[in-house]
Formats: structure tokens, sequence, C-alpha cells
């Protein structure tokens, strides 16, 4: 089953929350005795029970009683708002400013929430905090600042701010004068009056951030000596000597992050040397600096380089005066003191914000040759900033966990190393526990990486054993898009092992992934794809595809099917459909699924879909479908035949899964006569013989197929030697590695000669027949001579040789045991192909009499699953009298004598046998 990873998402859509009818207090009354009075609770508990909640069910308890509805607007519960997970226009801003008067910090994403942050009326703000800002513009920041005179920090990023320039930098600085921390990222140019109005206004200014930024002043950030911390992240274009000339002298700068940047030895040996305040110094991932990795970096006694060739842990623990080589639980030992020291809490409070945002943006570029970094240290560090009390830096450090294991978006494949390494520091169950967390952001990023790191096996194991299964169905009920988009990709990526389906249904993730379909039907492209992806593989499972079926999988997944554009989501419905009417010898989806009202028709359009992906999956729906004879004729019915006639055309340098499909879904189509003919009219032969010359295995057995069902109609058979196909089915019947293609490709040879395409050719009853000149003589000698060294290959002349010498059950046992192909017992035959094999046992070519055995064989040995079936259309076609007189008579091969033997025994098995 295929599974997604995705290493980053484009966020957008739509919360939609539930409407509750506010009830008067009287109407909570005790219902019966022994109930809890919940509206009696004391206010302070009731307030501390919705801090603890996210907004929307704030909201929701809110709406229940007056009381409740009061006390649910107390200042002390809209103290931050968490916007990202919304699409907050002006109005939901407006709706909201009531509750947003002592405000103090705010998260938001994208422009749309940017600009109607104004509409808040939150003056108080302290903090603000925004992503996915690629489109706010100078103006929208602008108009922000202005309006928030008491902003002490302001952060945009980690995405790139493309559309915010110098100015807006400047308007900062004038309306902002308590600012104590400005990150920005992405910035094209930073000029120096604005840094300079920074310095000027902003007096108070610690924690400046420039990050990602093409070209930034060095020289006017040497005059902001206010500053204590300091990141010019991934900023190019930097003039290192005026950096180590001027920075120095900044009087309180403690902390530098110059990671992902081209800066090199010597200026960072000339910062550690000549800052008298400068502790710590981060230069992560400096391709310059890890060329001379040897260089002394830390030969400066009390300041700090932090680089991927050096032990970032105990590194950090050198801060501490009391360094006792914490190892990996330095950062949780000092979360753990009780006698904090200030100035150090600072500066590690800023490590790990520095170290969750590079570690990250280290993870997104994928770079080689960081094996060894991430598994030795990485992987720990990630861990250990998840514990951190800065939310941001929590969600930093899961993205980052969820983004370093995968290796390649585009196949799904997760470094295994790195995976188990995660795994084996505990971090299934710390991401568990951030899972579990109310604040909606961090289940988000928990989810995700959890999805991701059950790509592996092992972790998918640990998951499920942690309870992760529970946990993740929970989260997909999730009112919050982003939350149930995660969980549901969790959910696709644990239930491509068999041993989690069952549990993912009694963790009611069945119903949870069908009802998420139903609530973003519209705008939620990534949920949608994701809880497609799941039902499809949880539908492989016999039990639990029909627990799709009951929790209306059919119906949304056709839904999607018909209406949905996006082709991700379009070929997950399309791959779940095809699930759910495998099992058609089980249950009464198959059928279900035709009767959906447009179902059959959507599946045939999107054989026509632009996207391989969808084509392939859609085929696959088609052929599956066909088994059934309703679906079959209705299928054609929708256009079906030229769809996939076309499709079969158009896929001959095509994947080879979708070949198999396209050629599974004309061999499925083809068991009709009508649609036999109907493909060979559409000009389905010539397709089917190019895909019976593929390379792959699967492909010979799906063409073979379909062309032994033409084959039957000797138009088609014509059509067959006319195209080329005589060649092309002696190759598979000699050359093929599947047993079934040789086997079919045998078949359909005999049906092209078998004397019937001999009489319609004479007859020429067709006209576009007649246009071609074919040598019917050499092709049928040809054939025959193919067919029987087919045949042969399963005649040991030992074991033969002793059948024809005894009348012994065992004796017949060893020559069927060596002819028997096992996947021959899957096909079923209509009345008429018994009868034509039957026929064949009369014909006078020896060859033909020996296929024919051969093949009634294969379609009644005991065991098979349509065997009784065949037994009995073979009671009605007479077989037994002709069984006999082929296995006595005397010019008869000694493969076609002992094969009718077997069959007639195989008959008295089914308790067939006419008596004579």
């Amino acid at each position: 089953m295929s599974r997604r990873v995705r290493r980053k998402l484009a966020r957008k859509g739509k919360v939609v929350s539930p409407i509750y009818t506010e009830t008067e207090d009287e109407d909570l009354g005790l219902k019966r005795e022994g109930d809890v009075d919940w509206t009696s609770l004391p206010d302070d508990t009731v307030i501390q029970l919705f801090s603890c909640l996210n907004y929307r069910d704030r909201a929701s308890l809110s709406s229940t009683c007056r009381t409740w509805r009061f006390l649910g607007k107390s200042p002390c519960l809209w103290n931050s708002l968490d916007l990202r997970a919304h699409k907050c226009d002006a109005a939901m801003a407006s709706s909201l400013s009531p509750r947003c008067v002592n405000l103090q910090k705010l998260r938001f994403r994208g422009a749309e929430s940017a600009d109607a942050v104004i509409h808040l009326q939150a003056r108080n703000l302290r903090e603000i905090s925004g992503d996915y800002c690629r489109k706010i513009t100078d103006a929208t920041l602008s108009v922000i600042v202005a309006r928030h005179a008491a902003l002490e920090s302001l952060q945009l990023g980690p995405d790139f701010c493309e559309r915010i320039s110098s100015d807006a930098v400047k308007a900062i600085a004038f309306c902002c004068p308590k600012l104590k921390k400005l990150r920005l990222s992405g910035i094209r140019d930073v000029h120096g009056d604005a840094i300079n109005a920074l310095a000027k206004h902003c007096q108070n200014l610690t924690d400046v951030g420039f990050i990602d930024c093409l070209n930034v002043d060095e020289m006017a950030l040497g005059n902001v000596v206010s500053v204590r911390f300091l990141s010019v992240s991934g900023t190019s274009n930097m003039k290192w000597g005026v950096v180590s000339d001027l920075w120095h002298k900044l009087p309180n700068l403690a902390g530098l992050d110059v990671s992902r940047t081209d800066i090199g030895p010597n200026a960072v040996s000339r910062l550690l040397s000549s800052s008298g305040s400068l502790r710590v110094l981060c230069a992560l991932n400096c391709p310059v600096i890890e060329e001379y990795a040897s260089f002394p970096i830390n030969k400066n006694k009390g300041k700090l380089v932090l680089a991927l060739f050096t032990d970032i842990f105990k590194g950090i623990d050198l801060l501490f005066l009391d360094a006792t080589n914490k190892g990996k639980n330095v950062f949780l030992d000092w979360r753990n003191v009780k006698n904090k020291d200030k100035n150090l809490d600072e500066i590690m409070i800023w490590v790990e914000w520095i170290l969750s945002h590079t570690l990250l943006r280290i993870a997104e570029s994928n770079q080689q040759g960081l094996d060894n970094f991430w598994l030795k240290q990485g992987a720990a560090l990630l861990l250990s900033l998840m514990q951190s009390s800065q939310e941001d830096v929590q969600e930093r450090a899961a993205t980052g966990l969820a983004t370093f294991v995968v290796i390649d978006d585009e196949s799904a494949n997760v470094d295994r190393g790195r995976a188990e390494a995660v795994m084996q520091d505990g971090g299934i169950r710390l991401l568990l526990d951030l899972a579990k967390s109310w604040r909606e952001g961090l289940q988000s990023e928990a989810a995700k990486a959890i999805a991701n790191l059950s790509v592996n096996t092992n972790v998918a194991k640990a998951v499920a054993e942690e309870g992760g299964i529970n946990i993740l169905a929970g989260l997909a009920r999730s009112m919050n898009r982003l939350v149930a988009e995660e969980a549901a990709g969790g959910l696709w990526n644990l239930s491509v092992g068999e041993e989690h389906k069952g549990a993912i249904a009694e963790a009611g993730g069945v119903k949870a992934l069908v009802d998420l379909i139903f609530k973003w039907s519209t705008g939620g492209d990534g949920v949608l794809e994701r809880a497609a992806g799941a039902l499809a593989n949880l539908a492989a499972d016999d039990k639990c595809s029909t627990e799709v079926a009951v929790a209306g999988g059919v119906h949304a997944l056709v839904m999607l099917a018909r209406n949905c554009k996006f082709e991700g989501v379009q070929e997950q419905a399309a791959r779940a459909l095809a699930n759910l009417a495998a099992h058609g010898d089980s249950n009464s989806n198959n059928a279900a699924i035709g009767q959906e009202a447009g179902a059959l028709e959507a599946l045939v359009q999107l054989t026509r879909s632009p996207h391989e992906g969808v084509r392939q999956e859609a085929a696959g729906a088609l052929w599956n479908l066909s088994f059934d004879d309703r679906n079959r004729e209705a299928i054609a019915a929708a256009g079906g035949v030229e769809a996939l006639v076309a499709l079969a055309q158009s896929c001959s340098n095509a994947s080879p899964g979708l070949q198999e499909r396209a050629a599974g879904a004309l061999w499925g189509l083809s068991v009709s006569e009508a649609n036999s003919v109907a493909i060979g009219r559409e000009g389905g032969v010539a397709p089917l013989i190019a895909l019976a010359r593929s390379e792959a295995e699967d492909v010979h057995e799906t063409a073979a197929g379909a062309l032994w069902n033409l084959a039957f109609n000797p138009g088609n058979a014509l059509h067959i030697v006319e195209e080329g196909g005589v060649p092309a089915l002696v190759h598979l019947c000699s050359s093929s590695v599947s047993k079934m293609a040789r086997f079919m490709a045998a078949l359909a040879l005999a049906y092209m000669f078998d004397g019937r395409m001999d009489e319609f050719a004479l007859i020429g009853a067709s006209s576009e027949s007649s246009s071609k000149s074919v040598n019917l003589d050499g092709a049928r000698r040809m054939a025959l001579k193919h067919i029987e060294a087919f045949v042969l290959t399963f005649s040991d002349p030992q074991a033969f040789a002793a059948a024809a010498a005894s009348s012994a059950p065992a004796a017949l046992s060893q020559v069927t045991e060596g002819a028997r192909i096992q996947e021959a017992g899957h096909l079923r035959c209509s009345g008429a192909e018994i009868g034509r094999f039957v026929a064949m046992l009369r014909n006078p070519s020896s060859i033909l009499k020996a296929c024919a055995a051969f093949a009634l064989l294969q379609f009644t040995i005991p065991g098979g699953r349509h065997a009784m079936h065949h037994a009995s259309l073979m009671q009605n076609a007479g077989a037994a009298r002709v069984l006999r007189a082929a296995a006595a008579a005397a010019t008869a091969p000694l493969e076609a004598k002992i094969f009718a033997r077997i069959v007639l025994r195989n008959l008295e098995h089914h308790h067939m046998e006419p008596s004579l």
C-alpha cells in the first residue's frame, strides 16, 4: 500500500465550529439523583477548567448557560490567542474584539489574518508572532505596529517575508519604543537607516534576529548597543571583516548566531577573543568553519561555540558553574534547577530557540553527509527541545523530528537509523504526550512527527504499543483541520501494517476518517487525501472494508471521486474504492459501489485524468468492479470501453502499474461477449498486443487474460492475427516468467486456431479483416508448436509413464501436482467457455485435445475457488462422456489421455459425474 510523507504543508481552510443553543441556568437542573451539577462549581474552578481547553471548546462550554458565558469572558482566559488554525478575517476579528481588551500575546498565520489583527482592538498586545508571511506587506505591518505601541516582541517567520522592506522596519522603530525582541525572516535588504532607527528609538531592544535575509547592514548593527542576543542565521552577503571589527564592541552581546552562513574561522576567533561579554556563538552548518574543524574554537575559557562538529550537550554543560557532564540531560536539569540564575536563564532560553530554528532549517535542506550528526546528537537535541517550556520551541522541535527522518518526499523514504534513534531515546512517548496537549499547535506538529516516523515498521509497532493509535484516532476527530490532517496522516502510515488495521478500527479510526471527509469536503485537500489514503489501506482488509462501508465510506469516497479536483485526493479515493471492491466473494461492497449514484461514471472519467496515479487507481477500481455482472455492463454503458481502450492506447510508455490495471480492466469487461466485441471494434486489440510485449510479469498476465477473452470471439481472433498478435502470444507462452501468463496465452492461441476463426475468415464477415492479408496456415503452425511445448513443460515423463501403467490414485495425484498452476484456480469460466474446451477435446488436432484437457484440469482441481462451479458447468455440457472418449482414444496423445482421466477424477470428487 502506498503512503505519503510531507515535509512541509500548505495551511489553508476554514474551521467549522459546532453551534450550541444557549440555555438558562435553571434548565441544567438535576435529572436524576446522583448526577453532578456542574453549574454549582466555584467560579475559580470553572475558570481553571476553561484554561485547560482550546478556544473552540471554551466557547462551546461558555454557550451552555449564562454563568459560564460570563466566566468564559474572564480576562485571565484571554491573555493569549492562537489563530493559526483559523481563517481569521476582519469579521471574525471584530467578533472576538470584546474579549481581547486584555490580550497580550497573539499568534496568527497568513496575510489575511495579519490584515485582521487591527480589528481585534487589542491595544495592550505585548507579543505578536506570525508565520506564512510571504504576502504580508509594508503597509499591513506598519498599521499593525502603529496600533500596538505597547508591543515588546514581534516575530515573523520562519518563511520569508518577501514583501517587507526596511521601510516597515523603520515603522516598527518609530511606533514600538518598548520593543525588546524583533525577529524577522527573509527580508531582502535591511538598510542602515532602519537599523539605526531601531537603535535610537527602541532602547530596550535586547534580542534581534534578521534571519535568512539577503543583505543586512553590519555596521549599523554595531550601533544597537542594547542588544544581548543577535542572530543573522542564514543571511547572505555578510562582510565578516566588518563584523569582527565592530560587533565585539557591543557591550551587552551575550549570544551571537551565525549559523548557515559563510563565516570563517578568523572572524569567529576574533569575536571570541575580543568580546568581553560574548558567552555563546552558534555556528551550526557553516561550511567554511567545518572545513577547518580542527582549529581551536574553544580555547577562550567561558565562551562556547556550537557547531556540527562539537559536542553541543557537553558545551552547554560548561555554561554552568557546577558542570558535571550531564550529557543529554543538560536541558532537563537546567529546567529543574530551583535557584535560577537570571542571566543564564536568558541565555538558555535563547539557545533553545536558536537551536530549534536552526535544526529545523538544516533538516528542511536535507543535506547529505549529516547522518553522523543526526544520529549522535541531532535527534537527542530535538527531543530535549521538545520538552522546553517555550511552546514555539516545542513545535519547531517536533516539526524538526518530522522532517529530518524523511530523506525523499516523493517516495516517502524514511531513514531507518534516524527513525530508530528517535525511538531509542524515548521519543515516541514524548511525542505522544505532546499530542495529548490541549494546545492544538503542539497536537498538530506532534501528530506530524508520529506520522512520518511511523513509516518505519519498528517505530509504527512502538507507536501502537504505546497507545498511539487511540491518540491519533482521537485527534482525527478534532475540529481543528490542521490537527485532524496530521492525525489522519498518522493513521494512513500506520494502516500500512496489517497488524495495525484491526486496532485502528477498534479505536474508532474508520468512523473518524469517514467523518473527516464529510467535515472537510471542501477546502481541505490535505486532510481529504490523508483520510482517503488511510481508508484505502484499511479497505484492503476484509473485515475493515466492511466497517468502512458501514460507516458511510462508500458514499464519502464516491463523493470525493466525483467532486474533488485535487489529484492526490482523486488518486486515494479511487484506490480506496478499488480496495473496497476487491472483496466481492466475502461482502457486498463491490455491488454497493456500483449502485452508488455517479460512482462508475466518476471512475471512468478519472481514467482520462492528466495524472498517471489517478488513471492507474481509477483503472484498478474499474477492474475490481467489473467482477460484478451488473457493474460490468454499467461500466460499459458509462463509456468504460472507449475510455479504457483509449487508456491502453496511451500507456505504452507508462509505468507497469498503469499498464497492468488498464489491461486488467479490459480483461474484466471482456468477460461479457458484447463488451468483448465492443473492445475489438474500438481498437482495443492492438494496444493489448503491445502490452503483452511488456517486460513486466504482472502486465503479461492481464494482457494475456484480456486477449484470451477477446479471442473467444472469432472476429476478434482474426483481428489479433492481423495485428501481429500471434508472435506476441507465442513469446508469452514460451518465455514469460509468469505461469499464468503462459497459460492464458496458450488458451488464447487455442481459441484462435480451433477452427472457428477459419470459418469466420472464409465467410468474410469483416470488411476490415478483408483489407489485411495474413498467412493463417503459418500462424497456425507457429501457435500449435508453442501450445504443445507449453503443455509438455507440465508433463513429467516418469510420472506420466506411471500413470499410464496404473490406475492408482497416487499416480494421478503425482501428475496433478506437477501440472498444477496455483493461480489458475482463481479463474472463473462461463458455460460457453467450458463448452468450448469440451468441444476442443473432439478437435482433430491432438495438440488442441491435450491443451483442452490441461485447461479443464486446472479449472476443476479440488480446492480451486471456482472448481465446483466449473464442475457443474461441465455436467451441463455432457463433459464426462467426452472425457471418457478422450481418455480411451487410441490416437490421442498420452498427455490428453492422462489429463482427461484426472479431470474425470476431479468431477467424481465434486460428485458431479452423471450415471450413464
